[in-house]
């Protein structure tokens, strides 16, 4: 099997203009419609007079992939039949493709049984507008009452819901939240609330790293970035066509997925591509439990049989279980501003969809998130680096393992979340790139 497409929000800088050190392609950041049309008219003069008289510049900028696409929800997403129905994947103008690493969007259920407690999970397909899924999925046996919540990922900039949408929420009347959106998360956390509390469904203890550290979740500090809780742990498998299918065994065998030691002309029509959301609960979930010797929570997934994790079920052991200081999105949460603008009431949109409080302004301010980054987020990075040094680069384009790679995310969301003005204060994390600019060491 290939390596995964997955695109990261590695959050270090590429080529940028001055006053759009927060747009960089690299940091997928979404700050709203007003901000991105400015943006993205700079950086349009930019390209025009960079490509002028320059035919392989110009190709190379006309194959930017489209950083918007809008994805069509189907009838009745939350029925067994809407769920097994595939999500079409289109642009308002010039193309997207789910195969197209940039412009991958996923989709994910996570179903209760008000019951008896139990959860399950689903993954809805993605497939571009126009085709037709490779294996055809097949419509899962829900519970009497299921409750089910769904929620998106993207690798691009601004993903819009269209279709029957009437459960779910996409950001507010200004703008999209960017990367992530929901159907009927509220309800869903409400009634996996009530099943705790019924005792019906428990919820897993962290267990201790092996740092001597409770493992971590979601809403810790040594692992948040400036847009936490966003984006899903949904693989879909590519075939040899171009094609899109659920990424179960099954499929993995009808389509030729296996693991080949040596690349050959022979064998080469085997290797198949798995697409991923680089999200913060795969470097939870794939990543940072290996690392520390902790086991993520999961659940049977109803496609396959497998034991798999989920954002929900991330987010509500995170609820249960993070001690404090406990990461709650904040205000200036690049996905949560309209435009240049704090916003309460899109960052209360966005918590309703990953089961946290709304925002309290006695108690909640950007520069203890900041000061927090700092303070927890540095110490823990620092008290793992014999652990993370070892582990895997989610990115290796970006950092050359998962040390470097936190160290450098932690560096780039404490630019982008203006920490530096917040604290008066300097970046306290320095970086060492190489001579291809992967993030080869840092100081903490």
């Amino acid at each position: 099997m290939t390596d995964r497409k997955m695109r990261w929000k590695t959050i270090r800088p590429t080529f940028m203009l001055p006053q759009l050190k927060k747009l960089s392609v690299r940091s997928r950041l979404a700050l709203g419609v007003p901000a991105l049309a400015v943006a993205a008219a700079a950086v349009a003069v930019v390209a025009s007079v960079a490509v002028q008289g320059d035919p392989e510049l110009a190709a190379n900028q006309a194959a930017v992939a489209n950083p918007d696409c809008t994805i069509e929800v189907p009838a009745n997403p939350l029925s067994a039949k809407g769920l097994a129905t595939p999500y079409l994947l289109s642009a308002a103008k010039g193309r997207c493709n789910e195969t197209n690493a940039d412009q991958s969007a996923f989709v994910q259920a996570t179903i209760l049984d008000p019951a008896t407690g139990k959860l399950s999970v689903f993954d809805p397909l993605v497939i571009d507008k126009g085709s037709k899924p490779e294996i055809t999925p097949k419509a899962p046996a829900l519970p009497k009452g299921a409750v089910v919540g769904i929620w998106f990922g993207f690798n691009g900039t601004n993903l819009t819901l269209r279709g029957d949408t009437g459960t779910c929420v996409n950001g507010d009347r200004n703008s999209v939240f960017g990367q992530y959106a929901y159907c009927n998360a509220g309800p869903f956390f409400t009634a996996a609330n009530k099943a705790v509390a019924a005792k019906k469904l428990v919820i897993p203890a962290l267990g201790t790293g092996k740092d001597g550290k409770p493992c971590m979740t979601t809403r810790d500090f040594g692992l948040v970035d400036q847009d936490q809780s966003d984006n899903v742990t949904t693989t879909y498998l590519e075939a040899a066509d171009g094609r899109v299918a659920q990424d179960t065994p099954a499929n993995e065998q009808k389509l030729g997925f296996v693991k080949l030691k040596t690349k050959t002309k022979a064998n080469k029509n085997k290797n198949r591509t798995k697409l991923t959301n680089g999200s913060d609960n795969v470097l939870l979930d794939t990543f940072m439990d290996p690392a520390l010797g902790c086991t993520p929570f999961t659940a049977p997934d109803l496609a396959s049989g497998k034991q798999v994790t989920s954002l929900a079920l991330d987010e509500i052991q995170a609820a249960a279980r993070q001690a404090k200081p406990i990461a709650l999105v904040p205000t200036n949460d690049p996905m949560t501003m309209d435009g240049t603008e704090f916003s309460v009431t899109k960052t209360n949109l966005y918590r309703v969809g990953v089961d946290m409080p709304a925002f309290n302004a006695k108690t909640e301010a950007p520069q203890a998130y900041c000061q927090a980054l700092v303070n927890t987020g540095i110490a823990r990075t620092k008290l793992d680096t014999r652990f993370t040094k070892a582990g895997p680069s989610p990115d290796p384009a970006a950092a050359n393992s998962l040390f470097t790679f936190l160290a450098q995310r932690l560096s780039g969301s404490f630019d982008n979340l203006g920490c530096d003005k917040l604290l008066n204060t300097k970046n306290p994390i320095h970086l060492t790139t190489n001579k291809a600019g992967v993030v080869v060491d840092a100081g903490l």
